[in-house]
């Protein structure tokens, strides 16, 4: 049997195709695709900078759906995927760290993806989201999950609450706006945010959570710098903004992964006792607590996302690598649900 699918071909290259259906395997789920969000590393694989990420293949990993076939007792229910997919036996997934397993795979990398009528996945990585929630905004767990594992390890190292520090935001995708959002659901009021997308600042600044400002014309809106920058982007040009804009003793997280190359100011780090967080994915906890956080309408109105149908993928994958979407977040949804 086939389904539709879309399948990413070349640099720069999406196809909407057929390609086979997939068979769950022994403790697999069958899931009918509901929403599956576009990610900026599926982007990162689209701009054909993933060496992991070999065409042709179908990407996406931020995903809700049905059960079809698995786990008996949750047939016919609604689920939100945890795309991440660990051994459960090393010491990090026997600490609560899945995340930092050393034979940890993602769908949508090497494994097949969400941008597609169905999709398996292991039995063990299904939450299950209230049953009001609808899928596009069930979908966006694991990006909030992101954001939120972020900010929870700058809790875990800060000096004083998140409500008393001033934070500065590089970058106003999903995963930087969710961060602002985060923030200020947990009290915190002095966020600023750094895009340099007009048309993204637009979107950000109706959310009204942070100062939004142009880091490529206008200086930022703390001079005295800040006790917490999180760069949502990864690349050399937000490393250096970030050594550059954090207070001595304050906390760097390092989240985006555009490149692994210059930027950082290690010497300024070391003698100013900058704490540098790296972040990877997120743990089952971040993601359960991500769902909390969306059934609970803690997030906002979400009118930053917008949903396509499947079909036009490679419209979606074109307006983002071009600029033109003023959408932080494109949800695809299978055409039959539109």
């Amino acid at each position: 049997m086939t389904m539709k699918a879309l399948v990413y071909t070349g640099t720069q290259e999406v196809e909407y195709r057929d390609e086979n259906k997939p068979v769950a395997g022994p403790n697999q789920a069958l899931i009918e695709v509901a929403a599956t969000a576009i990610c900026g590393s599926d982007m990162h694989a689209y701009h054909g900078l993933d060496e992991r990420r070999v065409p042709p293949l179908i990407l996406g990993h931020e995903v809700a759906g049905k059960l079809i076939t698995g786990a008996p007792h949750l047939v016919g229910q609604q689920v939100v995927i945890n795309p991440l997919i660990t051994c459960g036996k090393c010491s990090p997934c026997l600490s609560g760290r899945a995340n930092l397993c050393s034979d940890r795979e993602i769908i949508g990398m090497r494994l097949e993806g969400a941008y597609a009528q169905y999709l398996v996945i292991d039995e063990t990585n299904l939450l299950i989201p209230p049953a009001a929630l609808e899928p596009w905004v069930a979908c966006l767990t694991e990006p909030t999950a992101t954001a939120l594992h972020a900010v929870a390890l700058v809790e875990r190292v800060g000096y004083r609450p998140l409500s008393e520090q001033r934070c500065l935001i590089i970058g106003g995708g999903a995963i930087g706006l969710l961060t602002a959002l985060i923030l200020a659901a947990k009290g915190c009021c002095n966020i600023d945010l750094a895009e340099t997308n007009a048309l993204r600042r637009n979107t950000i600044e109706e959310q009204a959570v942070a100062r939004v400002f142009d880091p490529s014309s206008e200086a930022v809106p703390n001079a005295n710098g800040y006790d917490v920058v999180f760069d949502c982007v990864g690349a050399g040009v937000t490393r250096a903004m970030a050594s550059e804009h954090v207070v001595a003793g304050g906390i760097l997280s390092h989240v985006g992964l555009q490149n692994s190359h210059e930027g950082l100011d290690i010497r300024r780090i070391t003698l100013q006792e900058i704490t540098l967080l790296g972040n990877y994915c997120y743990t089952q906890a971040d993601m359960q607590a991500a769902l909390d956080m969306l059934a609970g309408d803690r997030l906002g109105d979400l009118k930053w996302v917008q949903l396509r149908p499947l079909s036009e993928g490679a419209q979606a994958f074109s307006d983002l690598h071009h600029g033109r979407a003023a959408a932080a977040k494109i949800v695809l949804q299978p055409d039959h649900l539109l």
